[in-house]
């Protein structure tokens, strides 16, 4: 068959013969001038044979689709660039698909890593009574990569604890982790709290409320345990990691049970319980914050002293983990302080 109109022989053969390109020079230049001679020996009739060839300078040609040495056929330089690409495409659909099963895999054996079977070497059960030491033991286990993480709170630490939890935590969820989380009333209400839990819903957790909730723990991927063992887990600071399938499978019992009991913490829960966690006094302040009024024209409407407005802004500005006024007011409108009409979860 005819080549069509590709580049000059000379011009062909420099391209193949320079570096980085083919085999080395003499080979590449010998192989493009093959390739020519057998392209208008197919042109004229003459029927060249490709299986005569050298065997380096068959396969390189081969290799590069212009010429199929089982059946002797000579292919177009557009048509070996096509049957290239074609090749190309397959060849990284399957690298992404052993890529996609390799990290199946490692996941799957990073996480044995967190579990130690009775008999085998190491503790089943660690003990903590430093909560910043249980932090980092915490994050070692972060690092194995988790699939599920379920957490039952019925009390929430301070809002700067929360502030530092909550970066872990989302990271968490860009990984694909399914989590779940089940808070009472009152851990809903407390200080850093509601931020804490709209950040946590907008980046995928899914949170319920229940009325009342018997333990403070964590479970990650139903095999390990952190459990405070205190009845208040704010102090004394008594923790525990327990890493036994059979024992963690106990606590999710009890967690599912909550869990289908519990109501969901809707936009209107949200609302609710933001709303129980500041006085009539800040949520006034949040409301003249959003209008864009000044601190001088707030503290004259409050009827308060600058110093006094500016401890309030402090103390808003912690709550709602804001940095800025405007991002003082755009959250508590988020978390609905400025409307005090009704609204669907």
């Amino acid at each position: 068959m005819t080549a069509g109109p590709p580049p000059s022989p000379d011009d062909a053969a420099r391209a193949a013969a320079s570096p980085g390109h083919g085999p080395e020079r003499q080979d590449g230049a010998a192989a493009v001038e093959a390739y020519w001679a057998l392209d208008r020996g197919t042109a004229s009739g003459t029927g060249a044979d490709a299986a005569a060839l050298p065997a380096d300078v068959l396969r390189w040609l081969a290799e590069h689709r212009l010429v199929d040495p089982a059946h002797g056929r000579v292919y177009a330089p557009e048509r070996a660039l096509r049957t290239l690409l074609a090749d190309q495409s397959a060849g990284l659909r399957r690298l992404q698909d052993e890529l996609a099963r390799n990290v199946e895999a490692l996941r799957e054996v990073m996480a044995l890593l967190a579990v130690r079977p009775p008999g085998r070497t190491g503790a089943d059960i660690e003990f903590f009574d430093s909560r910043e030491v249980l932090r980092r033991r915490i994050d070692e286990l972060d690092a194995l990569g988790h699939r599920e993480f379920l957490a039952m709170r019925n009390v929430f630490p301070d809002a700067e604890v929360l502030r530092r939890s909550l970066d872990a935590d989302l990271k968490m969820l860009a990984q694909d982790v399914e989590c779940r989380l089940l808070v009472t009333p009152g851990a809903a209400r407390g200080a850093g709290a509601a931020p804490y839990l709209a950040a946590m819903i907008d980046a995928g957790a899914d949170v319920r409320v229940a009325a009342a909730l018997p333990l403070y723990f964590n479970v990650y991927d139903r095999a390990t345990t952190v459990l405070a063992l205190g009845v208040d887990p704010l102090a004394p600071e008594q923790d525990a990691i327990l890493r036994h399938p059979l024992v963690t499978g106990c606590f999710v019992r009890i967690f599912e049970h909550c869990w289908d009991t519990a109501q969901p913490y809707g936009r209107a829960h949200r609302r609710e319980t933001a709303a129980g966690a500041y006085s009539p006094q800040e949520r006034d302040v949040l409301a003249m914050l959003a209008t864009g009024a000044k601190d001088e024209v707030i503290a004259r409407r409050l009827g308060v002293s600058d110093r006094t407005l500016r401890r309030l802004l402090n103390q808003l500005a912690e709550k709602l983990g804001a940095e800025s006024r405007f991002a003082a007011g755009a959250r508590a409108a988020q978390l609905g302080l400025l409307d005090p009409g009704p609204e669907t979860a």
